[in-house]
């Protein structure tokens, strides 16, 4: 490599900002990622017929989870990173592990087959929050050093202020329109499909007890 070349490569490298680079990364890479393992899962339960199995109890499960994700998320595209909104992802993403827990528990003795492949999104799904905490944590190092002394002289350590300049429009529609396409709209089905699934059990156990009794009454 010559030398106008080095020169070259280190002048575009000191133009490259570090932050914008990161926080798109976020936003166009990381995020939009998010949706791919997750109707993958979805695909599992339908072909593993989660409706037949754990049934409505998993399906609440996995809402509560995307619960716990989505309001952190929600909260990061609408304020600005401070103690209080790192805070918040913290506490989400240590009670969607525990979540994650409880639904691989739930789906285990239910007997539904949790496959290799299932297991293995579930890994994707568990550590795409840790990823983007951890950029979003080296992006905004003051403010993690502010949290660890507990928001001392910072008046709005602990309370949401909203983002300056706020997102365009167009990135926030795009990612709502994905999450209805993504995830409200697959796993709304899921539920419905479970709970259709337990007022058919739910039927046939009272057709099958009224036959009993009056088999039994002959």
């Amino acid at each position: 490599m010559s030398r106008d070349q080095v020169a070259q490569v280190s002048a575009y490298g000191s133009a490259v900002d570090v932050r914008e680079a990161t926080t798109r990364y976020l936003l166009y890479g990381l995020l939009p990622s998010w949706f791919v393992p997750g109707l993958a899962d979805w695909a599992m339960h339908r072909r593993t017929r989660i409706e037949d199995t754990a049934g409505t109890k998993e399906s609440l499960i996995h809402s509560l989870m995307m619960a716990e994700v989505g309001i952190p998320i929600a909260a990061t595209l609408r304020y600005e990173v401070n103690p209080a909104l790192l805070a918040v992802q913290l506490g989400g993403a240590a009670v969607h592990e525990a979540t994650a827990l409880w639904d691989v528990r739930t789906a285990v003795r239910s007997e539904r087959e949790v496959r290799p492949i299932e297991q293995h999104i579930h890994s994707f799904l568990e550590s795409l929050p840790f990823g983007a905490l951890a950029a979003l944590m080296c992006l905004h190092a003051d403010q993690v050093k502010s949290l660890l002394r507990g928001g001392r002289g910072d008046p709005d350590a602990w309370r949401l202020v909203p983002r300056r300049p706020q997102l365009s429009r167009g990135y926030i529609a795009g990612i709502t329109a994905a999450i209805g396409a993504c995830v409200l709209l697959p796993y709304g089905e899921e539920l419905l499909r479970c709970r259709r699934a337990a007022k058919r059990s739910k039927k046939r156990a009272k057709s099958d007890e009224a036959h009993w009794r009056a088999t039994k009454g002959r």
